[in-house]
């Protein structure tokens, strides 16, 4: 083992020793991208001479990368597809009308469904939806955003497809000569901390969600949500001929008023609740324009030759001929955007956009926006050609979190999303297709079957997740052939000498989930990973006990808004203090403390 006078006399460990630290701060203060900062990373310790170009760029072609990269299509297929639609469906029955109904959905339902696609884009789907369903019922959103945020990070860690962090683990457990991780390696662990994290959502005081209310008008200019007044007919295959509108999807699925029903000749006003549809029944709709596409493309209903009755039907024509869009973005964790004003950036030069207003938690600010200083979190209502949308939905800077029409589901291709990830997900357990392999098979199998178009699987990519993984990888592999993790290794077991192997266990779990607060979870994982490995000798456990260990500590981001970027997707929507986040995941992060060891333990 290297002692530090080892160190000392190692000028690449010396060299290696610097870059850590510089990346730390850089990834603390957010002077840089954690992407760029990972690329600086690896280029000096190329340029140094601690690392040959091979093996620091070895993690650009990892399998676990590759893996990564096809899963972001499937995804996106997936979602295009309406395989997630009945998710929506089921969170508007009539039954879910109390917080604690809502939360036990997401915490039942959806977070499994995060241990198989990722959980920022299940956020961004749901975000819509259950303010919505906040609107209609007079809740705060306040109320369940932030228990959709912590529930989708519960399921994260039931499969190995769950986070980009878990393939990050299995790309270090392979290059430290432990070997990739299965795709089940850690749902035996990951089931009791989602059933167990659940149950804390469930039981835990109302008073720890403040009640931060709602602004009625807020961002009230956004076209998805502007409401119109439209005449609709029933075609013959309608899926709602022979149902009631109180049964109906049209009720429970999307939010629709229906304010007259026309058969033949006759005219029937509401209460209309208990009336039968028929074909060729024509209704008066008042619905948002999104759900109108939506409804259109399910061929649920038909549009009546006058498409639009009142007047505030010419901004959807107007839109469609002028091809303006307005849509809410969101800053995101890392975005290159923070710190600088609109005008500095030449944002509606750069990017072809208006900024209308711009939300910042509680506070909406629309005057002199050319001066306000932009912050992770923040949330931009714009109005830009679609085009110029569609590039900004490309970009890693900004995240598009309303939905254009042409990306809405194609929902004839739904059974066949579903089919391609079902097998996708079977094949590598029941035979010996490589995981690799059976994601990109998947990949190719949803562009030819329809559900995703080409251009879309490369728009889908995450490139700043790809290159932040795929440098921060090489961190491993130096502080490996330099000596690093044994040093770090063995001042960590002078510390924790004599302490109980759960107590040992305790002490790295929690150290890296106050880590992995402050830095992103993949850095934490790529800095920690390699010294806990070197504990498990001294411990008596396998290495892939410890790394477990510090993947569940990255894993439980549950103490601040920056700590998982889904935390920060709802901390605007839902009105959100800073401290509100901490109060509210602190008991989970408690509870997780306690229980990960113990379910290691049991494990291994």
């Amino acid at each position: 083992m290297y002692e530090l006078s080892a160190i000392l006399e190692n000028p690449h460990a010396l060299i290696t020793l610097g870059v850590l630290f510089l990346a730390v701060v850089l990834f603390i203060s957010g002077l840089l991208a954690p992407e760029l900062t990972g690329l600086l990373s690896v280029s000096l310790l190329m340029a140094t001479g601690v690392l040959e170009p091979q093996k620091a760029l070895a993690g650009f072609g990892s399998p676990a990368l590759i893996t990564l990269m096809g899963l972001f299509a499937v995804s996106a297929a997936l979602f295009k597809s309406g395989a997630l639609d009945r998710l929506r469906e089921l969170i508007a029955f009539e039954t879910i009308n109390t917080p604690r109904r809502l939360i036990g959905i997401l915490g039942l339902v959806v977070a499994p469904i995060s241990g198989i696609v990722p959980n920022t884009p299940v956020v961004a789907s749901l975000l819509p939806v259950i303010e919505t369903w906040c609107m209609k019922r007079n809740i705060s959103p306040s109320r369940v955003l932030l228990p959709l945020s912590f529930a989708t990070l519960l399921g994260g860690t039931l499969t190995l497809l769950g986070s980009s962090v878990n393939l990050l683990v299995s790309d270090i457990s392979a290059q430290l000569g432990y070997g990739p991780l299965e795709l089940f390696s850690f749902t035996a662990i990951g089931v009791p901390i989602w059933l167990i994290g659940t149950l804390y959502l469930l039981l835990a005081p109302q008073c720890l969600l403040p009640d931060r209310g709602r602004e009625k008008n807020e961002f009230s200019s956004r076209s998805d949500q502007t409401v119109y007044f439209t005449e609709v007919s029933i075609p013959n295959d309608s899926e709602l001929v022979g149902q009631s509108l109180h049964n109906s999807r049209l009720q429970r699925r999307f939010d629709v008023d229906v304010l007259e029903l026309q058969r033949g000749r006759e005219r029937l006003i509401p209460p209309l609740a208990d009336r039968t549809i028929e074909p060729g029944d024509r209704l008066l709709l008042r619905v948002t324009r999104s759900d109108l596409l939506r409804l259109q493309q399910e061929h649920t209903v038909q549009l009546a030759k006058k498409k639009f009755i009142d007047d505030s039907s010419n901004l959807f024509e107007r839109f469609v001929v002028e091809g303006q869009k307005t849509v809410e973005v969101l800053l995101p964790s890392g975005s290159t955007l923070a710190g600088a004003s609109l005008r500095e950036l030449r944002f509606r030069q750069r990017h072809n956009a208006t900024v209308l207003a711009l939300r910042r938690g509680q506070q909406t600010v629309q005057e002199r926006l050319g001066q306000a200083i932009l912050h992770e979190g923040d949330v931009l209502l714009l109005q830009a050609p679609i085009d110029s949308i569609r590039g900004l939905q490309a970009s890693n800077d900004l995240l598009v979190l309303d939905q254009l029409e042409n990306d809405l589901p194609t929902v004839t291709r739904k059974p066949i999303a579903i089919a391609i990830a079902i097998a996708m997900i079977l094949l590598p357990s029941l035979t010996t297709l490589p995981l690799v392999a059976s994601v990109l098979i998947a990949v190719i199998a949803m562009v030819v079957g329809g559900c995703i178009r080409p251009a879309e699987v490369q728009r889908s990519i995450r490139l700043d997740v790809i290159l932040l993984l795929g440098s921060l990888s090489s961190f491993s592999v130096a502080m490996q052939s330099t000596g690093l993790a044994d040093a770090f290794a063995g001042s960590l077991e002078y510390w924790l000498d004599g302490l109980p192997t759960y107590m040992a266990l305790l002490v790295i779990f929690f150290s890296t989930t106050v880590f992995t607060q402050f830095i992103s979870n993949a850095a934490s994982v790529a800095l920690l990973g390699p010294i806990a490995v070197h504990l498990a000798p001294v411990m008596n456990l396998p290495p892939s006990a410890l790394l477990m260990t510090v993947l569940f500590g990255a894993s439980q981001s549950f103490l601040t808004p920056m700590g998982y970027q889904t935390n920060l997707m709802v901390f605007g929507p839902g009105r959100y203090r800073f401290l509100d986040v901490t109060r509210y995941g602190a008991g989970l992060t408690l509870l997780m403390t306690l229980l990960v060891p113990l379910l290691i333990l049991w494990q291994y």
